[in-house]
């Protein structure tokens, strides 16, 4: 273990040296890759630290015990040994996980699409309230929440709405919230009280740097539009709202949120370079989860991924068979313990898939 973390301090060191160097620093995109790479590094170097020093108090006892000259020294030495006998294996376990080739796009904001499926008004209540579960549990992360397009429902909640989350490590979190979420309740709509099954889709993209993909002004078609629902006096005044359609892949980006058309097209920009990236990025992630055998993180939009059952007060993420039965605090933002099961899932398969270089 001590020889491939000295591997990695070596890198450490590199990466440290680079980034402080004038011609990285110009250069936007390999500064960006490199800071991202140290910040990464640095947290295995704390750990490179903690096992250093815990194989070293592992030693010193075992020293002291087996002089035995001084008892109460070998009462001590004897805690130090238990210590470390239960410390070096946890903190080797982590070092694994950390040492698992890193997904770039991990680190990145993300891009939140949800869309009602079948269901009708239903749909669109249950896409309503998962925008609400997510908005709870990003600001409960400390992340930012920026609406970015909308369209409501008949009787409440979104056919469809779009929104950007900044923070740190947005992307690699999310990520496993996409994919088909089904709800089964009884529909406000419903006067007979049977429980129905409604449906909405999670897109979640990596939010694209304008480095990661060139868009050619001349593929995309600019179209201005007055904003629709609540806004004050500019709503269907004033031709804010951006549609933005890249002719080439037949891709739509809008934004009417902001009241100046320059920041709508700014955003909207934001959302098609992520659009256009995530295209990419699906073909790689199908590619990895059948070589990995894997479902955790498949790409695959079409797949059922979860369960909210309201009257068993139970919700099912149908990719590791989980079944926990605390449906109210999960629908108010409380999901961190599924994202973490995700996250152990599918650091298994790749522990798995890199065993031979761990």
């Amino acid at each position: 273990m001590l020889e491939k973390l000295q591997i990695i301090k070596q890198r450490f060191d590199e990466v440290s040296d680079l980034i402080i160097q004038p011609d990285i620093i110009s250069d936007q995109k390999r500064y960006v890759a490199l800071n991202r790479e140290y910040k990464d590094l640095r947290i295995l170097m704390e750990k490179r630290e903690q096992y250093i020093e815990l194989t070293n108090n592992l030693a010193e006892a075992e020293e002291i015990i087996s002089d035995g000259s001084d008892p109460e020294m070998v009462d001590m030495a004897k805690m130090q040994y238990d210590e470390a006998k239960v410390g070096i294996p946890k903190l080797e376990e982590d070092i694994k996980v950390l040492l698992i080739p890193k997904d770039p796009e991990d680190s990145k904001n993300a891009v939140v699409e949800l869309r009602a499926g079948t269901g009708g008004d239903e749909a669109s209540i249950f896409a309503g309230d998962l925008f609400r579960m997510y908005t709870k549990y990003c600001e409960g992360r400390g992340w930012k929440v920026d609406t970015v397009d909308f369209s409501e429902g008949t009787n409440g909640g979104f056919k469809e709405i779009q929104f950007e989350v900044s923070g740190n490590d947005v992307y690699g979190t999310l990520k496993f919230e996409a994919g088909v979420h089904r709800v089964q309740r009884v529909p406000q709509t419903e006067t007979q009280g049977r429980v129905h099954t409604s449906a909405a889709t999670v897109m979640v993209f990596p939010e694209a740097e304008e480095f990661d993909v060139e868009i050619n002004p001349k593929d995309v078609r600019i179209d201005f539009f007055c904003s629709s629902g609540p806004g004050g006096q500019s709503v269907n005044t004033t031709y804010s709202a951006v549609r933005l359609t890249h002719i080439p892949t037949g891709l739509v980006a809008q934004c009417q949120d902001q009241k100046s058309q320059h920041k709508n097209k700014e955003k909207a920009f934001k959302v098609l370079r992520s659009r256009l990236y995530d295209l990419e990025l699906a073909k790689k992630m199908e590619e990895d989860a059948a070589l990995r055998g894997t479902m955790v993180t498949s790409g695959d939009r079409s797949a059922k991924i979860r369960t909210y059952n309201y009257p068993q007060g139970r919700v099912t993420d149908h990719r590791i068979g989980l079944t926990l039965y605390d449906l109210s605090n999960i629908v108010n933002g409380d999901i961190q313990k599924i994202i973490d099961e995700l996250q152990l899932a599918e650091n298994t398969e790749k522990l798995k898939a890199n065993s031979d270089v761990i």
